[in-house]
């Protein structure tokens, strides 16, 4: 769902997709296979576009051979979260990587985007924006970070969602005085608090204003437990 450069990026963009909710529907289970890129047959809504999308996007990658992870509010969703997704689909995908996929976007007629900002690339599929992230919130996408990713469905495509443990972290790491939109991170880490581990994620950025107030409101919500040092 924030990049240290010479000119500051958009009011937003943090490094690690927003997490903005859109639509009024919520995306609904499907056992049909990823829609052709040149189908006619448009989504029902928004969020369902931006599902589509990502199920294909992560079906070319995955029949290329690519390492990478489904990332942001897709993978909030695969993992159990809201089906109300944000403005676009996200991926992580390793720097060096970044010609092959390339290559492998625009072979099925995609049209890839090299934007200013040098931690990503772009293209558009189903109408929808999916970016293709080298980084999160300041941090190189590694091997590391793509190997814990499960293979998972989403919807009806099997593909490497990042770990719940990661996905929270980068989210919560994002988080800076220009940045501090605590409400959709609120509602995935509520949907996947079981599957995270918070002291993991504690320990690094934990110490960081932002994400420490954000820990903060955890607590008092009760959707974390208090540390011991803080009870």
């Amino acid at each position: 769902m924030t990049q240290n450069r010479e000119s500051a990026p958009p009011a937003g963009r943090t490094g690690f997709p927003e997490l903005r909710p859109v639509g009024d529907s919520p995306v609904e289970p499907t056992s049909r296979e990823p829609r052709p890129l040149n189908s006619q047959e448009l989504p029902r809504d928004r969020s369902q576009a931006i599902l589509e999308a990502a199920k294909q996007v992560g079906a070319l990658l995955k029949r290329k051979g690519h390492t990478f992870a489904l990332a942001g509010s897709v993978a909030v969703y695969a993992h159990g979260g809201s089906g109300h997704l944000q403005h676009d689909a996200d991926f992580c995908v390793l720097r060096s990587d970044a010609e092959a996929v390339s290559d492998t976007l625009a072979e099925a007629g995609l049209t890839v985007r090299t934007p200013p900002e040098d931690w990503l690339i772009k293209t558009t599929c189903f109408g929808q924006d999916v970016d293709l992230l080298f980084e999160m919130a300041h941090r190189p996408v590694t091997t590391d970070l793509l190997a814990r990713a499960p293979e998972i469905p989403v919807d009806s495509v099997l593909m490497p969602v990042l770990a719940p443990t990661d996905l929270i972290r980068g989210l919560i790491q994002a988080f800076s005085e220009h940045y501090c939109d605590f409400g959709p991170v609120l509602a995935a880490a509520r949907a996947l608090r079981e599957k995270v581990d918070w002291e993991d994620v504690r320990r690094s950025c934990g110490d960081e204003p932002m994400p420490a107030a954000f820990f903060f409101l955890l607590e008092r919500l009760n959707v974390i437990s208090a540390r011991e040092e803080h009870r």
